[in-house]
């Protein structure tokens, strides 16, 4: 069994962040229901790359193995007295609505609390519930432009790069998995549930814990260099190299001596860390390009590596997914999914000994378990068939 078996999380969540943090608690053995609209939860719709699938996109593969669908319309009064049945037994209830729509359901920590006082409320929002921001859009590149990240690496004069990455989304789904958790482990203590609020701003924020405290306790500035420098808050050099076979590779904070005999180039055996690093490291930098770009990568690595100098190759997907270390660990997990085929995904990150995570299920089809959720919920043939007639639910695909 899995270490939350016996815990049902309720997630009416959309698009990543939510999505993902509800997956990893299914993925720990939560009885994770997933709560969507009769044509079935937006991502369903959004294909990332333009990947649709058989009759399930990769995006929303991705994001909700381990879950059983519940279509239900929540705007009916017939799908709101649904939910609030489920909510009476349910352990986590997970949401990301835009501010004042879950109040509007009727789905809010207040009225749902009232219900099931032992209820752990995750509330996910992009910015908070409140503020002046509030109702700004909650997306992952809008959030990483406005968290000051950007503006700490790249070229000094030239338009900043976003991580290629949905790295808003993964932390802000980290931080609701965590506080979940937190939660549960608190009501074991106590027998008392709480609402927790988790908003992408403050997650994005809080990761850069040592950048910002550089900023606000030391008072160094965020400048940038004329040279491509990783971090600005690092001394050179540090960054990515191309190498004479066009391949590249990753270099961090080298001593001056080992990077003139790895690189046959006494000029490095005289540079002082400081005034090199910090005071001139734009032509610091130049200088380490040139030298490395009269090797192949693989020639460069190892000798810098004889050195002891920290460095690593600049992998696209296709080598990440065939590395060694990678396949070593099991980090991809594969599976016969009943649409979609046979599919290859990242799995599961955190490992126990005694009660380790698994893959139970795919992702499910819209509404491919209503009829079984409500039947345990205490529906009988009867009433789910009202429910169906009324448009209250939705079964199977729609």
């Amino acid at each position: 069994m899995g270490i939350l078996d016996g815990i049902t999380v309720l997630d009416c969540s959309i698009a990543m962040a939510g999505p993902f943090a509800a997956q990893r608690l299914g993925d720990l053995g939560a009885d994770v229901i997933k709560i969507e609209p009769l044509t079935g939860e937006w991502q369903r719709h959004a294909p990332a790359g333009g990947i649709t699938g058989n009759r399930i996109n990769v995006s929303f593969l991705s994001l909700n193995r381990n879950k059983r669908s519940l279509a239900v319309d929540l705007k009916s009064e017939g799908g709101r007295e649904v939910l609030r049945k489920l909510v009476a037994s349910a352990d986590v209830f997970i949401q990301n609505y835009r501010p004042g729509v879950a109040d509007r359901l009727g789905v809010d920590y207040g009225t749902l609390s009232a219900i099931n006082p032992r209820l752990i409320y995750v509330s996910m929002s992009g910015y908070g519930e409140d503020g002046p921001s509030a109702r700004r859009p909650g997306q992952d590149l809008l959030l990483q432009a406005m968290s000051g990240a950007m503006m700490s690496s790249g070229r000094a004069g030239e338009p900043p790069t976003p991580a290629g990455q949905y790295l808003v989304d993964s932390i802000a789904a980290y931080n609701a998995f965590e506080g979940a958790l937190a939660a549960l482990f608190h009501r074991e203590r106590t027998g008392e549930g709480q609402k927790v609020e988790v908003n992408m701003l403050d997650a994005i924020t809080t990761i850069q814990m040592q950048e910002l405290s550089v900023f606000t306790v030391g008072q160094k500035p965020q400048e940038r260099s004329a040279e491509p420098h990783a971090h600005v808050y690092i001394r050179s050099p540090y960054g990515i190299f191309g190498t004479s076979d066009g391949k590249y590779m990753a270099l961090a904070m080298p001593n001056f001596p080992g990077l003139a005999r790895a690189l046959d180039e006494p000029r490095f055996a005289a540079l002082d860390e400081m005034t090199a690093g910090w005071e001139d490291r734009d032509e610091t930098f130049a200088l380490v390009r040139e030298a490395i770009a009269k090797f192949t990568r693989d020639d460069v690595l190892a000798r810098l590596e004889t050195e002891g100098i920290w460095v690593a190759p600049v992998y696209g997907y296709a080598d990440l997914v065939d590395d060694p270390q990678i396949r070593h660990n099991g980090t991809f997990i594969e599976y016969d999914h009943p649409t979609e085929g046979r599919v290859k995904t990242p799995g599961f990150p955190i490992r126990f000994s005694k009660t380790p995570s698994e893959l139970r299920f795919g992702a499910p089809l819209t509404g491919q378990h209503t009829d079984e959720v409500l039947r345990a919920a205490g529906y009988d043939a009867a009433q789910i068939e009202e429910l169906a007639r009324s448009g209250a639910i939705g079964r199977g695909e729609a």
